[in-house]
């Protein structure tokens, strides 16, 4: 087994972590779900979902990898609980499926960058999409996508992912609040401000049975939660850290972020006159629309440029954590070479991939059971595992670095046990009955 990496600073594995949260999570997905679940009706759900569930998950995924500085399949090994081994492995395997159809998206980014700078999209927006998601150039795109990340995993932890992270978290953050900015002086901003941010409390009491599985999800998957990054990342963590810090620091820092995607996006479907809808979600929320805005705005090419540029950005830095994932169990059992594993894991990836390519079907339906199924699933099972088999051990661990917080401990693990768990359990019942018991329930709605 190849001698195993840290941090070389705190900082590091903080801005590794934001990097991992902040990605297609908010700058794609988070939109369209908010476009698709009722606006800011969707976002008032959500950020209930990251305060009460997602912040003591992703504690309980610190705790885990810390305590064991090992991959997040070993872990349970580690902590005396080899039964438990496939809670790490669904968590792994679920990070697979992700960054499988997340390459595909990433693809869709890099063709965009072309796309804003030649103006190629401008005459028809909706035509460029469907010619770029999917066939034989995104297939293309799909596999350069996945060459970068697998590049800038195989470098390693320090070299690789920690100075990939500290340039590209600022500059997603600097590039955002720049683009917010232009966007405040469009035509359409201020209806695009209200469908965001001014709930209505008619359409949360009827729609929340749908509504309350995607905010849920949306914050597993803009957290990073179920995946196994946290575990990863937290296992190359020193014993002295805050971890209950630096989960804030992380909650805070992606929420806001995702705040801001919004801030931009809405305003730009509304300056170009964009009835949203529940069928104006999908891909097309960032893409085709906001395809359109900038088609129809002054340098309209070079805040394209920028826009998608930010995205890209973003998708990258989760992209090589979900890859880290896997790489970083196969580099603790197996006497091979980082560079070698990222490749061979990058080769399995984009063969997962091509459905995805080929279909944005596929991608919907990839898609939609990782958002309703194995995210919910994996974080039950790890939460389940923290409270009720750990316990006292997981508080002891969590307070490690944070003896000032004594008294969150119980509380936070009260909340896990009971909170966190009803939580998830009741978003996975109504996440399976929207996908296979809602009379002409259709996995296969392309995007």
């Amino acid at each position: 087994m190849s001698e195993r990496e840290t941090w070389a600073t705190r900082i590091g594995f903080v801005l590794a972590a934001i990097g991992s949260a902040v990605g297609l999570g908010n700058l794609w997905q988070f939109p369209f779900k908010t476009a698709t679940n009722g606006g800011a009706a969707f976002v008032v759900f959500y950020l209930a979902a990251v305060l009460l569930v997602g912040f003591p998950a992703m504690l309980a995924e610190f705790v885990v990898g810390r305590r064991t500085n090992v991959n997040a399949v070993d872990a349970f090994s580690e902590l005396g609980h080899r039964q438990w081994r496939a809670v790490g492995g669904l968590a792994v395997f679920t990070g697979f499926w992700i960054l499988s159809y997340y390459n595909v998206v990433g693809g869709w980014v890099i063709r965009y960058i072309v796309g804003s700078a030649t103006g190629a999209y401008f005459a028809d927006p909706g035509s460029y999409f469907g010619a770029v998601s999917a066939g034989p150039g995104a297939v293309l795109a799909q596999a350069l996508f996945l060459a970068v990340v697998v590049g800038i995993v195989a470098l390693g932890i320090e070299d690789g992912i920690e100075k990939a992270t500290k340039l590209m978290v600022p500059s997603i953050a600097v590039l955002l609040v720049a683009l917010a900015a232009w966007v405040a002086t469009l035509p359409g901003a201020g209806a695009g401000y209200a469908f965001f941010l001014s709930p209505d409390l008619g359409t949360m009491v009827e729609n929340a049975p749908t509504i309350i599985p995607f905010a849920v999800g949306q914050a597993f998957f803009t957290l990073s939660l179920g995946m196994a990054i946290m575990v990863t990342y937290s296992s190359y963590v020193g014993s002295d850290d805050n971890m209950v810090v630096d989960g804030g620091v992380i909650v805070v820092t992606n929420t806001l972020v995702g705040i801001l995607a919004g801030l931009v996006v809405f305003p730009i479907l509304l300056t170009i006159g964009t009835e949203i809808t529940t069928e104006s979600g999908g891909a097309g929320a960032l893409f085709v629309a906001t395809a359109a805005g900038f088609s129809s705005v002054p340098f309209g090419r070079v805040f394209g440029v920028v826009f998608f540029g930010v995205v890209l950005i973003a998708a990258l830095s989760s992209a090589i954590s979900l890859l880290e994932v896997t790489v970083a169990y196969a580099n603790d059992n197996y006497g091979v070479s980082r560079g070698r594993l990222a490749a061979a894991i990058g080769v399995g990836l984009f063969l997962l991939g091509l459905p995805s390519a080929w279909d944005t079907a596929w991608l919907t339906w990839f898609d939609r059971f990782a958002y309703q199924v194995f995210l919910p699933v994996s974080v039950l099972a790890m939460v389940g595992f923290v409270g009720w088999v750990l316990g006292r051990d997981a508080v002891d661990e969590l307070r490690r670095g944070a003896e000032s917080l004594d008294s969150f401990g119980p509380v936070w693990l009260w909340t896990l046990r009971v909170v966190v768990v009803a939580a998830i359990v009741g978003t996975l019942l109504l996440g399976i009955n929207e996908m296979f018991l809602v009379e002409n329930a259709d996995f296969f709605q392309p995007l």
